[in-house]
């Protein structure tokens, strides 16, 4: 799956749906990051390799820990105890992130469906119960009244976002508004999971002749044998998905296919989306907001639904030709195959994509695959994130995981352990079927190291991989490196990721071009049957075929961003579809297709995670490319600026805006000069 489908899994409250000095590097790690005792070893995944009765357990009692820490903080005199206050707010927010972290992976991996229903009721008790504290205008009081004067800008930082959250969630409003936006919060929740789980739960499938599959790879083919109508099952979830609409050369059964995806979740999510919309532009009317656009932007690095506006407008104008050239382009070579045709058709798109790139530039996709075994990727990435900042991974085969094909390794920095990743890497039956990197333990300098989660739908070992799954593999362990090096702060409410939603995915988006630099790849990039290294003319051919489409490509994000946008700008009651219609036509070369009842908006998870700031995929690969700057003048594998960035910043965290992040490293504030290069460059 590409970058623009993968998610950061994050289960906290808004911000988090988720590190040898150099010069210009700080003289030492942010203040905030000294570590004041060791913590207790990792052993994150124990709970969900228990039962449900003994997770519910331990959701209790963290929700008991977080009601005790609330009632002791408010009996302190912020005057005098300041720190304590602090210390007590902070193992509150602990307790209720260490719930919600492990009820967010568990609904997603957990093999056992009772399993998953009791991590979705955890879940929601969490998140009323986040509600509750944002609404306690008690702990709100207690917490302006505490003396800030004389602590690091960390905690001042920490102080001046959680006090706005609190603010935003009406703590200082009347009785009666607070229990409105308590009912509209605790609605949005259970319609919100609903959403997903709707999604998740409807996994369509088309029967198609073994002829419909010519073009696909021989080991696919295999892998779907005709069953005892001597029909091929193929089903909308993305192993199968891409592939097919990639190689298929059957435009019908692409197209049926492509259809079937679209109707995922209709009818069942089309007044739950409608739900959605209309309860959050109540809440954020309520709120005194114009509408749920101008909310949500104003925790983000835009600040404002115009600034967001203002973004998508300027990259429409910035892809607009190199689209509409890719889309002639397209439309040309498939005249070829269709004389005459009039219109390139939305499942033609990736077909006609990879055949261009074929015939233009020499490359066939298919002629990678034997060079991207899935074991000797896993390797590649770790072995070259480990040069690259110092690192060692250290399989632990004794500890307990929620299924078998579950891999744990313990990261250390020479003699120094900074926590647990764990790669659930394989498809299976229930389990999320995207790729995404989830907290299970948010890591906290001397009280838990951090431990992350890798959960993707890739081949097993000795299968083959495409090169779009090799890109997604880096990108998603950018988020898990994030996660690893932001765990030992000193306060649970900045510490890993839980910064602004817009530059969440920028460490990711970075990484991610680790997968197609020719260095790296002759790094681990091995024939699985000849064990020969790729050859630097496929290499080339590969680079120079990915240059082709990201024009479309953006104007296709670009198209998801404004529909997340416009949605919720608008007074709630209006049909989405035709609202979706109009915005294709707006920013999108493709005709809307209607027929058949298509609805993609029902099934774009993201409307619920990230409603209206889809764009932040986008804004987050501006920045991106601007701070991969630096590795082009340097050496992509160049330890002194992997490690500067590192310091600067992946350790921070959420300590300080990431404005200023991206200024430690670059010396400069961020523009689009970067991006405008790498949109224009052939």
């Amino acid at each position: 799956m590409t970058a623009a489908g993968c998610t950061h899994g994050t289960a906290a409250t808004e911000p988090a749906p988720q590190q040898t000095q150099q010069a210009q590097a700080p003289a030492t790690p942010p203040a905030a990051a000294e570590p004041r005792q060791t913590p207790p070893p990792p052993r994150g995944s124990d709970l969900l390799a228990g039962t449900a009765e003994a997770f519910t357990a331990a959701c209790d009692a963290d929700l008991e820990t977080a009601r005790t820490q609330v009632a002791a903080l408010k009996k302190l005199d912020a005057r005098k105890d300041g720190p304590a206050v602090l210390a007590a707010y902070d193992a509150a927010l602990g307790a209720l992130i260490a719930a919600a972290n492990r009820s967010s992976l568990a609904r997603e991996v957990h093999p056992d469906a009772g399993f998953r229903d009791a991590a979705r009721a955890c879940e929601q008790r969490v998140d009323a119960a986040n509600v509750e504290l944002s609404q306690d205008r008690g702990v709100y009081d207690t917490l302006v009244a505490v003396d800030l004067s004389g602590t690091d800008g960390a905690t001042r930082y920490w102080m001046e976002r959680a006090l706005l959250d609190f603010r935003r969630a009406g703590v200082d409003r009347d009785d009666a508004t607070r229990a409105k936006v308590k009912a509209l919060n605790e609605e949005l929740i259970k319609l919100g999971q609903q959403f997903g789980k709707n999604i998740a739960g409807d996994v369509r499938t088309v029967s198609l002749t073994p002829k419909e599959l010519d073009g696909l790879p021989e080991d696919f083919r295999k892998a779907h044998a005709p069953g005892k109508d001597g029909k091929v099952a193929i089903t909308t979830n993305y192993p199968d998905y891409i592939p097919f609409m990639t190689y298929a050369k059957d435009g019908k059964a692409r197209e049926k296919l492509w259809r079937t995806y679209r109707q995922r979740a209709f009818p069942g999510n089309q007044q739950v989306l409608e739900q959605l919309i209309a309860k959050r532009h109540e809440l954020a009317t309520l709120l005194g907001y114009e509408n749920w656009a101008a909310y949500t932007t104003e925790t983000k690095m835009t600040r404002t639904r115009k600034a967001a506006t203002d973004f998508i407008d300027r990259m429409a104008t910035a892809t607009e030709a190199r689209a509409k050239q890719e889309f002639a382009e397209l439309l040309a070579r498939k005249r070829k195959d269709v004389p005459g045709a009039k219109a390139l058709e939305p499942w033609d798109q990736d077909y006609y994509e990879d055949r261009l790139r074929a015939e233009r530039f020499g490359f066939d996709s298919q002629a990678v695959r034997p060079y991207f075994e899935y074991g000797r990727v896993k390797a590649g990435v770790m072995d070259i994130t480990a040069r690259m900042w110092g690192l060692t991974w250290r399989k632990v085969d004794d500890t307990k995981v929620w299924h078998s094909e579950v891999e744990a390794y313990d990261v250390f920095d020479g003699s120094t352990l900074l926590g647990r990743i764990y790669l659930d890497m394989h498809p299976r039956d229930d389990k999320y079927k995207h790729a995404a990197q989830f907290d299970l333990v948010a890591g906290q300098a001397g009280k838990r190291y951090p431990e992350g989660v890798l959960v993707c739908n890739f081949a097993r070992p000795g299968e083959l991989m495409t090169h779009d799954e090799v890109e997604t593999f880096f990108h998603e362990f950018g988020h898990l490196l994030h996660t690893v090096f932001a765990g030992h702060l000193k306060w649970a409410g900045i510490a890993g990721t839980r910064l602004e939603w817009d530059f969440v995915e920028t460490p990711s988006m970075l990484l991610q071009q680790w997968a197609g630099n020719p260095q790296v790849l002759t790094e681990f990039a091995k024939h699985h049957q000849t064990n020969e290294p790729i050859p630097a003319e496929l290499v080339e051919k590969l680079r120079a075929s990915k240059e082709f489409g990201k024009g479309l490509w953006s104007r296709r994000q670009l198209f998801l961003s404004a529909v997340s946008l416009d949605y919720y700008s608008r007074e709630p009651g209006f049909d989405t579809t035709k609202a979706l219609v109009a915005l294709q036509q707006k920013l999108s070369p493709f005709k809307h297709e209607h027929r058949d009842g298509t609805h993609f908006e029902v099934a774009f998870g993201h409307l619920d995670g990230y409603s209206a700031a889809y764009y932040t995929y986008l804004w987050s690969l501006v920045i991106a490319k601007d701070l991969e700057t630096a590795f082009q003048q340097h050496g992509y594998l160049d330890r002194e600026t992997a490690m500067k960035y590192r310091r600067t910043v992946l350790e921070p965290g959420g300590s300080k805006p990431a404005s200023e992040l991206v200024k430690d490293f670059l010396g400069r504030e961020h523009g689009f000069d970067a991006y405008k290069a790498y949109l224009d460059r052939n």
